[in-house]
């Protein structure tokens, strides 16, 4: 749309509070391409985000007005439930998710239940006595749990993080599958052939997806991960340690280890370090989480998986946008996921492989 396009000036009476529609009139656009112009998202002409903001900016209209100007009984604040007592997890998710808000005024609550679920029942019954626009549910690691008990209320509900077994949910999941792929395409691709994978708890389910991700990224190689090469525990330091233990015991050659955790990863580096065995010339070593404090201050440096948790975030307030009955609200959500926003199910968001050292792929200066 060039400028010359754009209607003239429309005069706003002075005594009515201004709204992204009376942007929308004047600049001869509809409210979804103001709310992308003016939000810097979204599949628009520059000419056309231009000439907007320049609309905006002559009747004065700032974009944290935009929320303001939405119709309907609306409180401007989501309520984000956690069971995360550390904040490992749920920070990032909740830093993304202010992102996602924060432009249209909506405030942020976070409440840790502590994975008690009176406690939750009480933060649930608390925010829908605040009337939140929507409650977004994350954990400490995306473990399936049951479904919010909202009682009775129908407000839309996404889980970032974490998972439900209903199909008229939504639940954002990092790629789990993708990323364990990922880790063994590079490895090979660093020229290493025998592996092995020490991880978390059997039962959990990121934990099967990165391994079967893994292996059947090898086995496209020609490579086969022996049985005996995978080994399973707790999120811990110390079974990182003892899982090199079992792993050098039998005396069969070893060159990369895929760990399921920043946390295995520094058990793992650290063990080998004290039997004389090199990172990564001799073995190369990649985690899982970018926990930055285990991570850079590992020796050396860790090569990792970042599960991406601050888009992931960002995504949920997104969808939580696009779940809302109100028109206007839905409007803001359009550059957000468009194939897939609104469906029920499970969507899985891409994860990132960040380089350092323990890999062999750069070397310390």
């Amino acid at each position: 749309m060039d400028r010359k396009h754009l209607p003239r000036r429309q005069s706003i009476k002075p005594s009515r509070a201004l709204t992204i529609r009376d942007v929308a009139k004047a600049a001869g656009v509809s409210v979804s391409t103001v709310s992308k112009a003016l939000n810097g998202n979204g599949q628009l002409r520059e000419e056309t985000r231009t000439a907007v903001r320049s609309v905006a900016e002559r009747l004065r209209f700032r974009p944290n007005e935009m929320a303001r100007s939405l119709p309907g009984p609306r409180t401007f604040t989501v309520g984000l439930i956690s069971i995360d007592r550390k904040g490992r997890f749920s920070i990032p998710v909740l830093d993304g998710v202010e992102d996602a808000l924060g432009v249209a005024g909506i405030s942020v609550f976070l409440c840790n239940t502590a994975n008690n679920p009176e406690r939750e029942r009480q933060h649930v019954h608390s925010m829908l006595a605040k009337r939140v626009d929507g409650i977004i549910v994350t954990g400490g690691r995306a473990v399936a749990r049951p479904p919010l008990d909202l009682e009775g209320e129908d407000i839309p509900v996404v889980y970032a993080f974490a998972r439900v077994d209903d199909p008229d949910s939504l639940c954002l999941l990092p790629d789990d599958r993708g990323a364990g792929a990922g880790v063994a395409r590079h490895l090979v691709g660093l020229g290493r052939r025998r592996f092995a994978h020490v991880t978390g708890p059997a039962d959990a389910e990121a934990v099967r997806d990165r391994r079967e991700g893994f292996e059947a990224m090898l086995a496209e190689h020609g490579i086969a991960l022996a049985r005996e090469r995978v080994l399973t525990g707790s999120w811990s330091e110390a079974w990182g340690h003892a899982a090199v233990e079992r792993l050098l015991a039998p005396g069969a050659p070893l060159d990369a280890i895929f760990c399921g955790s920043d946390q295995i990863a520094r058990g793992v580096v650290d063990a080998l370090r004290d039997r004389g065995v090199r990172v990564p010339d001799d073995v190369a070593i990649v985690g899982f989480d970018n926990w930055e404090p285990f991570a850079e201050a590992s020796r050396p440096p860790l090569t990792t998986i970042d599960m991406n948790l601050h888009e992931l975030g960002r995504n949920a307030g997104m969808c939580l946008f696009a779940r809302a009955r109100d028109p206007a609200v839905r409007a803001l959500a359009d550059h957000a996921l468009p194939d897939q926003r609104t469906k029920a199910g499970v969507l899985r968001l891409p994860c990132s492989l960040v380089i350092r050292e323990s890999c062999g792929a750069v070397r310390a200066e």
